[in-house]
């Protein structure tokens, strides 16, 4: 099993506590287009509490990857997005953030 499949395998898990069928194949492509962040601890997880990965969050993926336009409800998609998942979760997979902020705008296909 390569290194990829096992994080894939500890999203999955991250994403069933909140919803009952995740898309796997949409977890991978995310994972897949993250590289080698994915690996590096501090890269591949999330602070809710950090103002300035808020930033990064809403400026390299919304904005960058999911082609969204500039806006407060950006912020308040991060924070429901980090609601779910729960805010006191230390350990929010970055994969998992993206996964479901993409689910959030229906924009699953910029990954198939």
């Amino acid at each position: 099993m390569s290194t990829l499949d096992e994080l894939v395998g500890k999203y999955i898990a991250d994403v069933k506590e909140m919803e009952d069928n995740p898309d796997i194949d949409l977890l991978r492509k995310i994972a897949e287009s993250m590289g080698p962040s994915i690996h590096n601890r501090d890269a591949s997880l999330v602070s809710s509490s950090d103002k300035e990965e808020w930033k990064t969050i809403r400026k390299n993926f919304l904005i960058g990857k999911l082609g969204l336009e500039d806006s407060d409800e950006l912020n308040q998609a991060i924070n429901q997005v980090l609601e779910k998942y729960g805010k006191s979760n230390r350990n929010k997979y970055r994969v998992v953030v993206y996964y479901l902020l993409t689910k959030h705008y229906n924009k699953e296909q910029l990954f198939k």
